[in-house]
């Protein structure tokens, strides 16, 4: 038995799971370092601060789903080719994930930093906070093509 296809799809698992969710654990905690600081001056906030800093605890949840479409093809009798797919798809996810978490997470600390100071600007910071995140949907989108083919 061929061990290699399934080492592939496990470390491609692994960084599906693990590289999200670590962008997800530094961009909420960003969120949340950013929200202790503006509770200071804008208490009455908290509902805003607090969807700003969990904003980016979506990349984690894209990679765990992640994992629910392509474990159907992990087994010990995969290909070559499966086991290459899944760690592509893995690391595509994984990668984009955890950039697109950190910088969304920074993106959403400047905007509870000027929700903070005063400014009504929630709508439009929301909106700008998303855009980090296309990319780990697009990400997300590609494990869809990447199953189609395997």
């Amino acid at each position: 038995m061929e061990t290699l296809p399934l080492t592939l799809a496990f470390i491609g698992i692994g960084a599906l799971i693990g590289l999200s969710g670590c962008g997800s654990a530094m961009g909420t905690a960003i969120g949340a370092q950013a929200t202790v600081g503006a509770l200071k001056k804008r208490p009455e906030s908290f509902g805003s601060f607090i969807v700003l800093s969990a904003l980016p605890g979506t990349q984690g949840l894209y990679g765990f789903a992640g994992f629910f479409i392509l474990q159907d093809l992990i087994s010990p009798e995969m290909s070559l080719l499966q086991g290459a797919g899944i760690l592509g798809g893995g690391l595509a996810l994984g990668i984009a994930g955890f950039l697109s978490g950190k910088y969304q997470g920074k993106v959403c600390a400047s905007s509870i930093d000027s929700i903070g100071s005063g400014n009504d600007v929630f709508g439009r910071a929301l909106i700008l906070a998303v855009f980090p995140e296309l990319y780990a949907i697009i990400a997300f989108a590609s494990l869809f093509l990447i199953r189609g083919i395997l």
